[in-house]
């Protein structure tokens, strides 16, 4: 079988090198992909062991592709998928990637610190150029840009805080101005009061403009404070209050506004100038990020590994180890010997964008056993299936297969796989098991003729109600006084026969409508229930005949399909023949189903319900029998077998497979491997999994639809029509959340928990063990750069 349906042949292998081609040789393993490393010494230190400086120097250049990522983030430049996975590199090319990439990195962290320098600089200028003009307002002098100052005569009326009048020795007054930030203006304000006993004069103005908080990079108001004092010691105590609530005391003289502002556009320009440099420097292409093999630590000389690679095609490793060798360019041949071993094999199932979500579901419940039946090829249809059965809706079921078709069509968008949300991943990870389970419930939908809870004619339905209003001659005053009428099938003309496809619509309109839909949906779940789980315990004899474990298709397969089918299958030939046998014309002297199969295990016969087919008492008295005679094997079949053979060959054995192969699957019991599922106990991988019990599929999603069309949508039909006119967009709106909310996210999470609970319980636990782990070949990831 492909190695989807049963996990590939792994063996364990050692693998000699020559220490000139150990890089290459590993090298080519890795881009292959197709052995695990193991550390046959994990009690060596790390500083210990060989090729310790390659792997530190390693290390030191993902650090510098890391700053060198982050740097481009930052100039808003984004790196394209890598079109192939480049070759792991020589080791003199590694080292000429290394100097390349260190020489780059230093040039920009060089001009990262200079444009940091040149913003703060020029973010300095502007605060500046904001206090100059608040501040020459303040004093009355705020002159026009660019106009030459006027001479003119000292007066009474001049400012205060003229500076033309500073050389004045009556008026000693000094002024603070600076920038603080919005919040701690009150803060500001409050101490500059306490501390200074009113000695002061404080004047708070915001900005023309907001500017960048160099803390934090967002877009602040920033506000302007000028304040004037009298006496040096009262200009100390602002300074350090300033300090202390992080505030930008700024020169007050010195500078004028246009020698300002030609600063600011100076700096600004060497900034663009310096930004355009970067950019040239960031869209260069990068060198590209080369796989380095991991350390391949031994304290010998020669180089000694166990693998576990694939047994069939074990020519390809030894094909890459060749080609290895001979790119390295050494005259010793390098090898790899397959040994024997009694250990438990690791588990090897390929996958691609598909099925991931189905294998996915299958190792939740734990990671399939050596070589054991993968469950995963026929969940694929059975699991989205099962959920419509649940779920059936045309609009529930096409509103989720458009959502998932999105999602699949998208895929290759870096948005959706970048996204950090933890429920949109797990969403996107299983787009097409949505999209499956989409398209299943339309399916389902329209056998249930259901679209948002409510019946479609799509055929012309089966029952003419003219006919039998013109057969029974009903007047106007009896069909006033009856509200339900019962259409007569024994009339000629009033059932043409079975409806096309699904249900008739015209049950929609009967009154019992739902005692109709729940009988049918109730018989095809016992139906699907068996059905699933009679396929579980058939591919339990893969198992068997695969592991060489004969005795375990008499002792366990045949007792357990025997009772499984004489008593479950023989309720679904029941169904099916009551289904073929009776009609409308006759339905009323169809038997019970229910009471036929109490009378059964109880060995009666009840006289009121009429048998279904002549001899009915006396095949159902053989099937109980069969099926008790069949528990008694079930139970005690084979632990004596067992012991039998343990008192035959006089040793032990444990294992599941027969004393032949006891050594080999016995680790298989007591593997302590990392990964191992604890979902399953070793009492139950020798039980090989519970009895049958009957599987039921729960329908609850269309009466859930039906009350919440009848509460909402239908009151807004039924208003009058004006105010049902208006009244009915917001009902609408209403409805439509609801239906999201409740129907497509409540009741479709509550299906897939069914679902998942029939695949789990009642289908894998017939064959399906789940206690391997899993194969971790040493591979080079597509990004691994990143």
């Amino acid at each position: 079988m492909g190695s989807m349906f049963r996990s590939e042949e792994v063996c364990l292998a050692q693998l000699f090198l020559q220490s000139a081609s150990a890089y290459a040789c590993v090298s080519e393993l890795g881009e292959r992909g197709l052995v695990e490393f193991r550390d046959l010494n994990p009690n060596v230190n790390a500083f210990q062991r060989r090729f310790v400086g390659e792997v530190r120097r390693c290390e030191d250049m993902e650090k510098t592709f890391t700053f060198l990522h982050q740097e481009l983030r930052k100039a808003g430049l984004a790196l394209g998928p890598c079109p192939e996975s480049p070759p792991a590199p020589l080791p003199r090319d590694a080292l000429h990637i290394q100097e390349q990439s260190e020489q780059l990195a230093q040039e920009l962290r060089e001009v990262s610190r200079n444009w940091e320098s040149l913003g703060r600089r020029l973010r300095e200028l502007q605060e500046y150029a904001h206090v100059l003009r608040e501040g020459q307002r303040f004093t009355g002098q705020l002159a026009s840009l660019g106009s030459p100052a006027r001479p003119r005569a000292l007066s009474d009326q001049e400012p205060l805080l003229n500076p033309s009048t500073a050389p004045r020795l009556d008026v000693k007054i000094n002024f603070v101005a600076g920038v603080i930030h919005p919040w701690r203006v009150t803060s500001f304000e409050r101490l500059l009061w306490r501390a200074c006993r009113g000695y002061l004069i404080a004047n708070f103005v915001e900005m023309a403009e907001p500017m960048e908080d160099p803390a934090t990079g967002e877009s602040i108001t920033w506000v302007i404070f000028l304040i004037s004092y009298w006496g040096e010691q009262i200009g100390q105590k602002i300074r350090k209050i300033s300090d202390w609530l992080m505030g930008n005391v700024l020169p007050s003289q010195g500078e004028s506004i246009t020698w300002v502002i030609f600063l600011i556009s100076y700096w600004g320009e060497q900034i663009g100038q310096k930004i355009r440099k970067i950019s040239d420097c960031l869209s260069l292409p990068p060198p590209t990020m080369p796989h380095f093999p991991p350390c391949l630590a031994l304290p010998c000389p020669a180089l000694l590994r166990l693998c576990p690679s694939p047994s069939q095609p074990l020519p390809a490793p030894q094909g890459a180890v060749g080609v290895g060798g001979h790119k390295s360019g050494s005259g010793v041949e390098s090898f790899v010997h397959r040994i024997p071993s009694s250990e438990s094999p690791p588990t090897l199932i390929r996958t691609n964008k598909f099925t991931t979500g189905f294998q996915s579901i299958v190792d939740a419940y734990g990671v399939a056993s050596y070589q054991e039946v993968n469950p995963a090829p026929y969940t694929i249809i059975t699991f989205p299936f099962l959920f419509a059965v649940m779920f059936g809706d045309v609009g529930h079921g096409l509103l989720m297969f458009l959502f998932a078709l999105w999602m699949v069509l998208a895929e290759s968008s870096p948005r959706l796989r970048e996204a950090r949300n933890e429920i949109w991943q797990t969403f996107f990870e299983g787009r097409y098991l949505i999209l499956l389970m989409g398209a299943f419930s339309v399916y389902t939908g329209f056998i249930y003729n259901e679209c948002f809870s409510k019946a479609t004619a799509i055929f012309p339905s089966a029952w003419s109600v003219a006919t039998m209003v013109k057969h029974s001659n009903w007047s106007s005053d009896y069909l006033a006084s009856h509200a339900f009428l019962t259409p007569d099938p024994h009339v000629t003309g009033v059932f043409k026969g079975p409806y096309p496809f699904g249900i008739d619509p015209v049950w929609s309109l009967a009154n019992n409508h739902l005692n109709f839909l729940n009988s049918f949906k109730m018989k095809m779940s016992v139906i699907l229930g068996i059905i699933h789980m009679s396929f579980g315990v058939l591919l339990g004899v893969f198992n068997h005949l695969h592991f060489r474990q004969q005795y375990q298709v008499a002792l366990v397969f045949l007792p357990e399909a025997l009772f499984l089918l004489a008593l479950f299958g023989y309720l679904v030939f029941m169904i099916f023949y009551k289904w073929i046998t009776f009609s409308a014309v006759n339905s009323l002297l169809a038997p019970s189903i229910l009471i036929h199969f109490i009378d059964m295990f109880l060995f009666t016969e009840n006289p009121d319900n009429h048998p279904l087919y002549p001899g009915q008492v006396t095949v159902q008295n053989v099937l109980v029998v069969l099926a008790l005679a069949s528990v008694p094997v079930l139970l005690l079949g084979r632990p004596v077998y067992l012991w039998c053979q343990h008192h035959r060959r006089g040793r032990p054995h444990l294992g599941l497979g027969p004393p032949g192969d006891a050594g080999e699957r016995q680790p298989l019991l007591s593997s302590q491997e990392p990964g191992n599922s604890v979902n399953v106990t070793e009492a139950d991988v020798e039980r090989g999994g519970h009895g049958p019990e009957p599987e039921g599929v729960e329908k609850g999603t269309a009466e859930l639809s039906e009350v919440l069309w009848t509460m909402v949508m239908r009151n807004g039909f039924l208003m009058h029509v004006y105010v049902g006119g208006v009244l009915l967009v917001p009902v609408f709106a209403f409805f439509a959340v609801l239906t999201v909310a409740i129907l497509l996210v409540m009741e479709g999470l509550s299906a897939f928990l069914h679902a998942l609970r029939l695949h789990w319980v009642e289908f894998q636990n017939k064959f399906y063990v789940g206690t391997g782990y899993k194969l971790s070949p040493f591979t080079f990831p597509p990004d691994s750069w990143e």
